[in-house]
């Protein structure tokens, strides 16, 4: 499911930065749209990147006043992301591909094979949600969402989406440190070898799945940077482009 995510991204990116001019810069109060205002991020707008990716945590409008979220909003975006209809079907053919593959050989092959990959993907992906979305950011006081930055230069835009999962918000809105997301990333790996086959769970295999899984949450943050774009840019959908200031 991450790999699709990263792929995704990579082609988001390309068609984002080859079609898109520079938007206008949006100049903002900083004063709170008691309408507009959407503390759980996306609500009233898409919720599926691409039309089947699960995105319910990121904040689209660059000039939201920033507002934190209550615990239980944390579990929400995390039982959103993880138990959307389209999370099944995603995670249904990354088991197939793991099967195609005869990944992790000792669940074996047939239904049952299948069966336990699926299960193994369904899990990597609940774990994960609920520690870097849920838990980890209500023990540390954290903002799990994505905060687009929606305007400027393309490549600025990507670098600042790619350095998300080392930098969020806490409750109070103050950048800090994401450690939501790099201590979540790492427990839900940990966990991983209680469910993997015993070849799968080496100090060196688990590490790599951090990284693996921190990157592509890093491509996926792309993703949801210049969804919006190219949404209204290809797909001739969403808000229309603003018009310039004078």
């Amino acid at each position: 499911m991450r790999l699709m995510r990263l792929l995704s991204a990579l082609v988001c990116i390309a068609v984002a930065a080859a079609q898109a001019p520079d938007p206008p810069e949006v100049k903002t109060d900083g004063i709170a749209d008691p309408v507009n205002s959407r503390p759980a991020g996306n609500a009233g707008e898409d919720n599926h990147i691409l039309g089947v990716v699960p995105n319910y945590a990121t904040v689209n409008d660059p000039s939201y006043s920033f507002k934190p979220i209550r615990p239980g909003e944390k579990f929400k975006l995390a039982a959103q992301d993880s138990f959307d209809p389209f999370t099944w079907v995603i995670v249904g053919f990354y088991a197939g591909v793991a099967q195609w593959g005869n990944n992790y050989r000792q669940f074996g092959q047939g239904a049952q094979g299948y069966g336990k990959r699926y299960g193994a993907a369904f899990a990597d992906g609940t774990i994960s949600n609920y520690m870097t979305e849920a838990i980890m950011p209500c023990v540390l006081r954290q903002d799990p969402r994505y905060f687009r930055m929606a305007v400027g230069n393309p490549w600025r835009r990507t670098g600042y989406a790619l350095t998300r999962v080392l930098v969020t918000r806490t409750n109070s809105g103050r950048a800090t440190f994401n450690s939501s997301e790099v201590a979540g990333t790492m427990i839900a790996a940990g966990i991983a070898n209680l469910y993997y086959p015993s070849d799968n769970r080496s100090a060196g295999q688990t590490m790599d799945k951090f990284a693996v899984n921190l990157l592509s949450d890093a491509g996926f943050n792309v993703l949801r940077e210049f969804w919006p774009d190219m949404r209204r840019k290809v797909l001739h959908k969403g808000d229309p482009e603003p018009p310039p200031q004078r």
